[in-house]
């Protein structure tokens, strides 16, 4: 049930007003959005975490090179038994698969052209929906850098929703309203009632053809809502658009700096495949384009989704992916449309914020067979299924990859990390030479260190989220108890 509104009016009536302006009138200014990714600025801890990385790699394979008799010798014991035949068959089985799939993917790759945008004429009514909590100072950024986007005015309504936020998120998005006037609306929740509550409530509000979400974190680039809306016009077949997501806190912080570099291989090489296919798997919360009819037919479904019995209150951005490929519709990704979002700095959100991913994966895999392998849409669902089969296999490989990994790290410690870290030198190399080859060399490096630090210190994320799939929860965004005393 969607609360009494408590709107907010302001006499102001300015539409898009200059971000150096708004800079100079507060004296808290406006956060502006890194420009070019192709500079890379390295302080000491960052060339030390490089350097460290490199030398444990070379250190791996050297190993691995030395140790080449105990190697075949370990490879020679498991032949002599069932249990080792049966480990090096299934072993080369995935590996098999593994390269398949990376190669069908990469063929899809090369096919994807993002739509350019359209005319101004063309464009679609389009509305806007920030949903906020905990956001602080940051929803106002994001608020500003949306009024500012190339969009004929008249077409574009911007909605931003306050979710019982417990700082001073509501302060800012007023201050906000004072500064944009008409050209924002803002409304608060009673109480916190989770993301997807506020985007339902955004959902009942829209007047727009396209409903677009933008999480309170982000900054959008000026052509990035023209360029997301764009395909709903070339495109009667497409029910939705992926934006591309980057990230904005970059600058410092060792794992952002790590994660900017998977997230465009994840993004403008992953999602750019599955976009040949129409099959982008999941609209990413940061950046996400809808057809309001193909909402609408779903919206109902969506608030009242359960699992287990129990209200689901994560996932929301696949699960309305997943709810719209299932009425035929195509998801599609626009490698054109940036968004920067701030993703955390800390281990302990880190980790918080994989578990609710993989916890979202695992439910909507689950969801997304229950019609996948049916007559869904018109034309061919072969690529959908496959895309499909690859996470199935993440899933059912996670329990006896991490019994084989526990067992070989106790039996061949060395031989396990060393064959591990050449591994490692190998694979991240194409998410390394992706990223050089489209951005910067010397960022690309980061690559190696993120590989290294997934695979020793989140290894566990799937197999926990499995396992823990039916809990509830955000896990990020709570402030901590001085604070909200505060």
């Amino acid at each position: 049930m969607i609360s009494r509104d408590l709107k907010l009016t302001s006499s102001a009536s300015f539409r898009k007003p200059d971000v150096t302006k708004a800079t100079q009138q507060d004296a808290t200014a406006t956060q502006q959005v890194p420009e070019n990714y192709q500079k890379a600025s390295f302080t000491k801890r960052h060339l030390f975490t490089l350097a460290g990385t490199f030398l444990l790699l070379l250190g791996g394979a050297l190993t691995v090179y030395l140790l080449q008799p105990q190697f075949e010798q370990m490879n020679l014991g498991r032949m002599n038994t069932i249990g080792g035949m049966i480990l090096l068959f299934v072993s080369g089985f995935l590996l098999l698969f593994r390269m398949g799939f990376l190669a069908y993917v990469g063929s899809l790759f090369f096919r994807y052209k993002p739509v350019d945008s359209v005319t101004d004429e063309e464009l679609p009514a389009c509305t806007v929906i920030v949903p906020a909590y905990n956001e602080g100072r940051q929803v106002y950024d994001t608020l500003v850098s949306l009024t500012n986007s190339l969009y004929p005015e008249e077409k574009l309504q911007l909605i931003a929703i306050d979710d019982g936020s417990k700082d001073d998120t509501w302060e800012w998005m007023k201050k906000a309203k004072e500064l944009l006037g008409e050209s924002v609306d803002i409304y608060q929740q009673p109480t916190n009632q989770g993301k997807r509550h506020a985007l339902y409530r955004g959902f009942n509000l829209a007047t727009g053809e396209v409903f677009v979400t933008v999480d309170s974190d982000s900054i959008v680039e000026k052509d990035t809502l023209r360029n997301l809306v764009s395909p709903f016009v070339i495109n009667k077949d497409c029910g939705a658009v992926a934006g591309n997501v980057r990230v904005l806190n970059n600058q410092k912080a060792i794992i952002p700096r790590m994660l900017n570099v998977s997230f465009v291989f994840s993004f403008e090489f992953i999602r750019s495949a599955q976009s040949v296919l129409g099959s982008v798997l999941c609209t990413p919360g940061a950046l996400a384009a809808y057809r309001s009819k193909a909402v609408m037919n779903c919206l109902s479904e969506w608030i009242n989704q359960k699992f287990m019995g129990q209200p689901t209150d994560i996932g929301e951005d696949r699960a309305m992916t997943n709810m719209i490929l299932k009425q035929g519709y195509h998801v599609l990704f626009q490698r054109n449309a940036y968004v920067l979002t701030n993703i955390p700095e800390k281990f302990s959100s880190l980790h918080k914020m994989f578990t609710r991913w993989e916890r979202s994966n695992v439910r909507e895999n689950l969801m997304m067979t229950k019609f996948a392998f049916k007559p869904f849409r018109n034309g061919s669902k072969l690529g959908t299924r496959l895309l499909l089969l690859n996470q199935w296999m993440h899933m059912l490989t996670a329990y006896p990859l991490f019994f084989i990994m526990i067992v070989l790290l106790v039996l061949h410690p060395v031989l396990f990390i060393s064959s591990t870290l050449l591994s490692i030198l190998i694979f991240s190399s194409l998410p390394a030479f992706f990223y050089a080859k489209k951005y910067n060399i010397a960022e690309a490096f980061w690559a190696y260190s993120y590989s290294i630090f997934y695979t020793f210190g989140l290894f566990w994320i799937t197999p926990y989220a499995m396992a823990t799939a039916n809990r509830r929860g955000w896990l990020t965004r709570e402030l901590p108890v001085k604070k909200q005393a505060a």
